[in-house]
């Protein structure tokens, strides 16, 4: 197992589509135990696949707390959304940034395990949200471009400063 580089803003990689995972191999399985160690060890509830530079559809999530609830999500397609709320998030990739967005807090995920099987679930509360935050990275996006206008341009200008600001 290894822990992996988090690629961070403005790396033009997060900006890119990721494709479907297709191949359920040895290889899979080391990516998701390595995105494991790479989440637990940024004390952090969700990383996707881009983050560290691998564009695919592929997200790692344990919002327990505690390490007791890993859940893997390759080529989700949520179905269902329901109970929209704000909440607050920040991301691996945008450090130092935190902001609300609205989500919605219930979701029908369809989804397949690191083995290929496929599975259906219904998830609620801060695993939906998380999924919904992972699943963004996979079409380009991050949580700052759903942040309102304001604090979307504040970003934009202390950006650049927090960059110069983190130590290599």
């Amino acid at each position: 197992m290894a822990k992996l580089t988090i690629i961070e803003h403005p790396d033009p990689r997060l900006r890119q589509v990721a494709k479907p995972v297709v191949a359920f191999d040895a290889e899979l399985q080391r990516l998701v135990a390595d995105m494991f160690d790479t989440l637990y060890a940024a004390n952090a509830i969700g990383l996707a696949a881009p983050q560290v530079g691998v564009s695919r559809e592929l997200a790692v999530i344990d919002v327990s707390g505690d390490r007791s609830a890993p859940h893997v999500f390759i080529n989700p397609r949520i179905n269902a959304r329901a109970g929209l709320g704000l909440v607050e998030e920040s991301c691996l990739s945008v450090p130092g940034i935190s902001g609300t967005v609205k989500r919605a807090l219930q979701v029908q995920v369809d989804a397949h395990h690191v083995d290929g099987s496929a599975f259906a679930r219904k998830l609620e509360g801060m695993l939906a949200v998380c999924l919904q935050h992972e699943m963004d990275h996979f079409a380009g996006t991050l949580f700052v471009d759903r942040l309102g206008l304001l604090r979307r341009l504040m970003f934009r200008i202390s950006a650049p400063k927090l960059r110069a600001a983190t130590p290599d």
